[in-house]
C-alpha cells in the first residue's frame, strides 16, 4: 500500500496531482480503474477540493477522464490513438533534438551524462519502477535547449500518455539492452555536435520502440 505523502511547502494541490500521476504512470492506478474523490482524499486526509482540481489537471494531461455515472477513470487508449501518440512524437522530438543539439552546452550534457548513468543503474538492478520516468527524464534534458517551450509542453503531456505503457513495454519484451544501447548512440552523437545523425538516432529510436510497444500490445488484447 502506497504511504500517505508528507505534504509541504507545494500546495496541497500540487503535492496530491503529482502522487496521483505517479501511481498512474507506475501502474499502481491501472488503466479503467475508477478513482473515487472520497477515498483518495480519505486517504491523503485531505478535502475532497484538491482531490477535485488534481483530477481535472490529470484530465488536461490525458492521464484521467470523466465518465457518466462512474467519474474519474484512469484513461485506456486503444491501440490506433498509441500508435498516433507516437507518431506525433517522432515528429516533435526530432524537431526538438534538431533545434537543441546546437545549443547543448558542456553544462547540459553533463545533466544529460548523470541521468543517464542512474538509468543504466536501474536497468542493471532490473528496477522496473523507474525505467519510464528515466526515459522521459534523458529525453526531456536533451529537448530543454531547444529553446522551443511550447513544443517540449506538447511533448510532456504525450510523454504522460505514454511512459507507462514504454515501461510495461521495457519488461515484457526484454528490450533493455537495444534501448540502453540506443540511448548511448543518441547522446553520443549529440555531444559530438552531429545534428543529422542524433536526429535520424531517435527517428529510429522511437520507431522501434513503437513497433515492440504494439506488438506487445496486440498479442496481450487479443
Amino acid at each position: 500500500m502506497t504511504a500517505t505523502p508528507r505534504f509541504t511547502r507545494r500546495t496541497i494541490t500540487d503535492q496530491v496531482t503529482e502522487d496521483l500521476r505517479t501511481r498512474i504512470l507506475t501502474g499502481d492506478f491501472p488503466a479503467g480503474h475508477q478513482l473515487r474523490q472520497d477515498a483518495i482524499a480519505g486517504e491523503y486526509n485531505v478535502s475532497r477540493i484538491p482531490v477535485r482540481e488534481a483530477l481535472q489537471r490529470l484530465d488536461a494531461e490525458g492521464l484521467v477522464s470523466f465518465q457518466p455515472h462512474k467519474g474519474a477513470v484512469v484513461s485506456q487508449l486503444s491501440l490506433d490513438e498509441i500508435e498516433e501518440l507516437f507518431e506525433v512524437r517522432k515528429l516533435l522530438e526530432c524537431d526538438l533534438l534538431r533545434h537543441a543539439v546546437p545549443r547543448l552546452t558542456p553544462a547540459d550534457l553533463k545533466s544529460v551524462e548523470d541521468i543517464l548513468m542512474v538509468y543504466d543503474e536501474a536497468f542493471r538492478a532490473g528496477d522496473v519502477s523507474k525505467w519510464g520516468e528515466l526515459n522521459r527524464e534523458f529525453h526531456d534534458r536533451l529537448y530543454r535547449a531547444s529553446n522551443r517551450p511550447k513544443t517540449l509542453e506538447i511533448v510532456r503531456m504525450i510523454g504522460n500518455n505514454t511512459v507507462r505503457f514504454t515501461q510495461a513495454q521495457l519488461a515484457l519484451s526484454g528490450a533493455t539492452d537495444r534501448a540502453e544501447r540506443e540511448h548511448h548512440q543518441i547522446f553520443e552523437a549529440c555531444k559530438a555536435g552531429n545534428v543529422d545523425e542524433a536526429v535520424e538516432l531517435l527517428a529510429n529510436h522511437i520507431q522501434s520502440s513503437a513497433d515492440s510497444l504494439m506488438g506487445c500490445l496486440r498479442k496481450a488484447r487479443e
